[in-house]
């Protein structure tokens, strides 16, 4: 792989998850020996699929079929974690998938610093999650999941700022917002492994929303745009649906997005 691009690219053109994952540890390895050693691997111009590669299961079904996950049974909570390991996968393709996308837009280096780790601690997080659902006796693809986790990303294939604004700081601030109830459910079944790896993915994901954050407001400034009312353009635009209260407004806070950004697109809870 000679340009950041094409390490993208490759990561997005592998199906098999744990395979997807492991390319992703390298060239996250690779670009940041290069930076700490001063060296420059050049962004490139590789062009990412529309829609990355996918393993053959799990079979994907429409939001509405897939069935509804009650975290009281062993089933329930092997399907609570079959979710998550489906989003930290997709989470994984989606910044691939950023920096790969737009390299057309003017960014510094900190930019694809951010990420690349991103990248980086979303196929740490995938595989966290992979490890309990195989302590648990099942494993990713057991059980079907959520056709549309991508379509924010088709949604934004032409939109840098609606990129940021709905994956990082509207869908990964979700996260936020229900793991801590997650982290108990496990907790009360005894499961510390479970525990421990949703804690570990908890709180890396406050720095993937202020990455959003901060590179949303970047681009404001230096096109001069106000950026409340911006992300509540781009969220009515793009996102399908209120945000849906109650929102952990402290690790919110932390990640850079304030009560005025998100609660006048709340919908009821």
């Amino acid at each position: 792989m000679t340009t950041l691009t094409e390490m993208a690219v490759e990561v997005l053109s592998t199906a098999d998850g744990r395979a997807k994952t492991a390319l992703s540890h390298k060239h996250a390895a690779t670009w940041f020996a290069a930076r700490a050693a001063g060296e420059e691997i050049p962004l490139g111009d590789a062009r990412p699929p529309l829609r990355p590669a996918r393993p053959e299961r799990p079979e994907l079904l429409d939001p509405r079929e897939v069935p509804r996950r009650r975290p009281g049974s062993e089933q329930g909570r092997i399907a609570i974690l079959h979710a998550v390991a489906h989003i930290e996968l997709n989470a994984v393709d989606l910044h691939w998938d950023l920096v790969a996308r737009f390299p057309h837009v003017s960014f510094p280096p900190g930019f694809y610093d951010d990420w690349v780790r991103a990248a980086d601690e979303e196929s740490k997080h995938f595989n966290l999650i992979c490890d309990c659902l195989e302590s648990l006796g099942s494993h990713y693809g057991a059980l079907p999941a959520h056709a549309g986790m991508w379509r924010a990303a088709e949604d934004t294939v032409d939109d840098i700022f609606g990129r940021l604004a709905v994956v990082p700081m509207v869908l990964e601030a979700r996260g936020l917002d229900v793991t801590p109830n997650m982290i108990e459910v496990f907790r009360k079944a005894k499961l510390e492994n479970v525990v421990e790896a949703l804690e570990v993915i908890y709180g890396e994901e406050v720095g993937h929303v202020a990455y959003g954050s901060k590179w949303f407001h970047f681009l404001c400034g230096r096109d001069n745009l106000d950026p409340k009312p911006q992300f509540h353009a781009l969220v009515q635009r793009y996102f399908h649906g209120a945000l849906k209260p109650p929102f952990n407004e402290e690790k919110r806070a932390e990640a850079g997005l304030p009560p005025d950004f998100y609660w006048p697109l709340a919908g009821e809870s």
